[in-house]
């Protein structure tokens, strides 16, 4: 039997769209599709106090970010990156184009071809997401996106230079300072001094969560993201001190995020909710994270790993850490989920920052129906055919048939005039 020892705001009231935040973003759209690059730079100065010449960094401001970087923090970005390509390009290599006949002289096939141009869009309000430009940048590079766009707010009036840095050693081939809906429409709708791009992606606060998602269909999104959501599998294999910690570590991403613990050790439960409250204590992000426990923080007891699988694709949650005696049972047996972190030597904040699997994960119960971002949403993957004289009259015929069966008269002929042309022709 499921009980729960806390729980948090209802699901349905999480999913409710603010009307506010969308139609501000409606109207910031409309705007910069008539007003191009004047409406972007009064945009960027009413919400971000900046308004430059040219949004986009020259060689020479993106050299000074470099500057204003230490060589540890350029090696560190360094190393996160290559562990970013390194499964990227796993990922790539295990997407074969296929050619094959399936018929005597019917071949089939398909491709996998990168999109021609990707808006990467990186966080930078109260936490400058310098991962994300990882995440993004160098995937879409990997997949084999000629142009790759990146933007990213200003942070303290300025570029951000660890963003920036992180943006051009990741291959980015524009860098721009501009955030918000705005910086997601400018990549998306184009203006005089910024071509479209086709794909748009990363993550980013509900007004860019709601750009992305009014702007898809003109292009093509990664998925639509909400707040971070942890999910926290456990037994009594561990202790309340490494779940509670591992519960906050992902609640300090914002108010509203969603974090959970799945136990089917009541003694876990109420050891882990005893040793939250002392860590909030000493936290220096409890302002937020202790928000996000109080209004969304649940503990859920469970009699069985069967009754915690359940419940765990019920939930579908964006990132689970499963800490229990044998973690592959969950590998196994789970099937909604954005990543999983099996075992309590590894952890989330691995996977957002440096471990190499992509941070940018479905939230929101998207789970359900699709995994986070990778290489192969740069990809398009697209059939083509070829066929022989002789198969195509063994084709045609049955095509014939079908089409005179739902009545498209046009269809038929295409396949009828071939017939009149090829058959008996080889004989």
């Amino acid at each position: 039997m499921i009980r729960y020892l806390k729980d948090g705001i209802d699901a349905d009231t999480k999913l409710k769209t603010d009307g506010k935040v969308r139609e501000i973003v409606e109207n910031i759209i409309a705007d910069i599709e008539e007003r191009g690059d004047a409406a972007v730079s009064e945009y960027s100065n009413k919400f971000d106090d900046w308004a430059p010449r040219d949004f986009r960094l020259s060689k020479a401001e993106i050299q000074a970010c470099y500057d204003d970087v230490p060589q540890t923090a350029q090696d560190d970005i360094r190393f996160a990156q290559q562990q970013v390509r390194n499964f990227a390009e796993i990922q790539r290599d295990s997407m074969k184009d296929v050619e094959v006949e399936t018929l005597s002289g019917v071949t089939l096939g398909h491709k996998h071809i990168p999109v021609n141009a990707v808006g990467c869009y990186v966080p930078g309000g109260k936490y400058p997401l310098i991962a994300s430009a990882h995440m993004s940048v160098v995937t879409a590079k990997v997949a084999g996106v000629k142009r790759v766009v990146a933007t990213a707010p200003p942070f303290n009036g300025r570029p951000h230079p660890a963003i920036v840095v992180a943006m051009d050693m990741a291959g980015a081939d524009e860098i721009y300072c501009v955030g918000g809906v705005q910086g997601v429409a400018m990549m998306a709708i184009g203006t005089d001094s910024i071509a479209p791009v086709d794909v748009i992606v990363g993550p980013g606060n509900a007004f860019v969560a709601e750009a992305k998602r009014q702007l898809f269909g003109r292009v093509g999104i990664d998925l639509f993201a909400g707040p971070t959501e942890t999910l926290i599998i456990a037994d009594e294999s561990v202790d309340g001190e490494i779940c509670a910690a591992d519960l906050l570590g992902q609640a300090e991403h914002g108010p509203n995020s969603p974090a959970v613990l799945l136990t089917n050790s009541e003694k876990l439960a109420r050891e882990t909710m005893k040793e939250v409250e002392r860590q909030l204590t000493i936290l220096p992000t409890a302002d937020v994270a202790g928000v996000a426990w109080a209004d969304y923080g649940q503990v859920i007891v469970c009699d069985s790993y069967e009754e915690m699988v359940e419940k765990a694709d019920d939930l579908a949650s964006e990132h689970v850490q499963v800490m229990t005696k044998d973690p592959d049972y969950f590998l196994e047996n789970m099937t909604n989920f954005g990543a999983l972190f099996l075992g309590e030597q590894t952890n989330v904040s691995y996977g957002d920052k440096v471990i190499g699997t992509n941070h940018t994960l479905p939230t929101n119960k998207a789970a359900r129906y699709t995994g986070g971002l990778w290489v192969g949403k740069f990809l398009k993957t697209c059939t083509y055919q070829r066929i022989t004289e002789e198969a195509s009259v063994v084709v045609g015929e049955y095509c014939s048939r079908l089409c005179a069966l739902e009545g498209f008269a046009g269809h038929k002929e295409q396949a009828d005039i071939r017939l009149r042309r090829y058959a008996g022709k080889n004989d």
